[in-house]
């Protein structure tokens, strides 16, 4: 006989908070699907989090400049859940074309929806620069291309890349295949001399997991995608949550208060 499932019991589950005290909004890839539940885990419940999709990646990727209705309508929908922060969070896409088309994307944001715009871009150049990284190894799953077009993004922004792996993955289902002791792997065969922090770029992976470990194996400072955005978001949102709040965060970067 088939089992029956049944819905946890009512009084065991934490209360569904209806009312947070601010709203991110991820405008993320269609094929992601680890942005939502990584953002869920860690951010505390006076943050609420809503998402929406766009076809952005892979077959449907086009230059920043060309999807500016498209940004422009999910940006909109964000801003009907009353989301005060909206994050363009694709990290491939907002670097892909470089810092002034990732500005120019924001300001449509901005426009659209009269919330504070980011990218996965502005938050981790943002993170690194508190964890004092200018020398950085380079992880991804992504193709070499995307690789070299986040290089020439970090670059044009002083920083120095001086190593990176990319794994030549062909897209979202796969990333999200590779289990955290690859990252961890990749991390501890990638580090050099000169690098003084680790980048793990994408948003669509379990990199996150690894962050602290590869911090204590390799000694050096790491950032990731989503912890970037988890921990630049709230701090736009400080006027709203009563000040900067403290976050039980992923890795050294959620040491840093300023």
């Amino acid at each position: 006989m088939a089992e029956t499932l049944h819905a946890t019991d009512a009084a065991a589950r934490p209360a569904l908070l209806a009312t947070p005290k601010a709203r991110i909004g991820l405008i993320i890839p269609s094929s992601n699907r680890l942005s939502e539940p990584q953002f869920r885990h860690y951010l505390p419940d006076t943050i609420g989090v809503h998402v929406t999709r766009m076809r952005i990646t892979g077959p449907w990727h086009r230059p920043l400049d060309e999807i500016g209705d498209a940004v422009r309508e999910a940006a909109g929908c964000l801003a009907d859940s009353q989301c005060d922060v909206i994050v363009f969070n694709c990290t491939g896409g907002a670097m892909a074309d470089g810092a002034e088309a990732e500005a120019r994307l924001l300001r449509l944001i901005a426009e659209e929806s009269d919330a504070i715009a980011l990218s996965t871009g502005d938050a981790v150049v943002d993170a690194l620069g508190a964890l004092g990284i200018t020398s950085m190894v380079l992880i991804s799953p992504y193709v070499q291309a995307t690789n070299d077009a986040e290089k020439v993004y970090l670059e044009s922004l002083g920083f120095r890349v001086v190593n990176d792996i990319a794994l030549g993955l062909p897209g979202g289902t796969s990333y999200i295949k590779v289990p955290p002791e690859r990252w961890l792997d990749e991390a501890r065969a990638a580090v050099v001399p000169e690098a003084d922090g680790l980048f793990f770029s994408c948003t669509n992976t379990s990199q996150i997991e690894i962050l602290e470990q590869a911090e204590e194996i390799t000694g050096l400072p790491a950032v990731n995608s989503n912890q970037a955005v988890m921990w630049r978001a709230p701090r736009e949102l400080a006027p709203k949550l009563g000040g900067t709040m403290a976050m039980d965060g992923p890795g050294r970067l959620f040491q840093k208060t300023s």
